[in-house]
């Protein structure tokens, strides 16, 4: 939970800049071959995926946001029992920086993104610290769920079913 706010309260404050002192589409160089601050109203998804979807078409993307949202939190519901430290880092992450980029998508029809990196004739899309917040949190979870060994049967915790025990 402090995670998810701490992440919401970052992505909004540093979107709340971006906004206010850079002008749109007009990269600002910070580090020369590298990196730019550009401000960008994204209506797709994360790093510009679908964002050539027509304007009346654009709640599509926000039912999709939120029903990855709510697939997460079944999931998370699952995991923080006895996921640990590392399922909370990732679910906190995850859902503070889906709940910033919905914020965005009710406020402006898109998601403000501004950080824009590229290396000679290599761009990457630009993005905001949401979609950096969700990115590590999915790397987190992935990485958890590949390196814990599934439950044995009789150990106590729940099987596939959602039962203890072994599956019947």
């Amino acid at each position: 939970m402090v995670t998810a706010v701490a992440v919401l309260i970052l992505d909004q404050v540093t979107k709340y800049l971006a906004l206010a002192h850079l002008p749109p589409a007009a990269p600002v160089g910070l580090i020369d071959g590298f990196f730019n601050l550009t401000l960008v109203l994204n209506p797709g998804l994360a790093f510009g995926f679908l964002s050539s979807t027509p304007a009346g078409w654009r709640w599509v993307v926000a039912f999709l946001s939120i029903g990855a949202l709510a697939v997460l939190g079944m999931v998370g519901l699952r995991l923080l029992p006895s996921g640990g430290f590392m399922s909370g880092l990732a679910l906190g992450l995850i859902f503070g920086g889906a709940i910033g980029n919905l914020i965005d998508r009710a406020r402006f029809g898109a998601v403000v993104d501004f950080l824009d990196f590229y290396w000679r004739g290599y761009h990457w899309p630009a993005f905001n610290v949401a979609d950096s917040a969700i990115s590590v949190g999915v790397a987190l979870l992935a990485l958890k769920l590949l390196v814990t060994p599934p439950p044995s049967p009789g150990d106590g915790r729940q099987g596939a079913r959602g039962v203890s025990g072994p599956a019947r």
